[in-house]
């Protein structure tokens, strides 16, 4: 499942959302969308957990959770109509 991270601390590295991710399972990828002119974060970061168990107790457990002194909101990503 993939999992959409708003609302992050510019500081937040992708090793610091895997660490946050991981005791809840697995953690396939950590991706933070960064800007392509300046190369610094958008605030904003996608995580992909295999066991959607497992993804949403993450989400539960993480939604609003500080991080670099930001709260964090975790849900899960839409998908998109084709």
């Amino acid at each position: 499942m993939k999992i959409q991270i708003t609302d992050l601390s510019r500081m937040t590295r992708e090793n610091e959302l895997s660490k946050l991710f991981t005791p809840y399972g697995t953690v396939s990828s950590t991706t933070i969308v960064m800007d392509k002119k300046t190369r610094k974060s958008k605030g904003f970061a996608f995580v992909v957990m295999p066991d959607e168990k497992e993804a949403l107790l993450a989400i539960k457990k993480l939604h609003k959770t500080k991080v670099n002194g930001q709260k964090m909101s975790v849900k899960k990503t839409m998908a998109k109509e084709s």
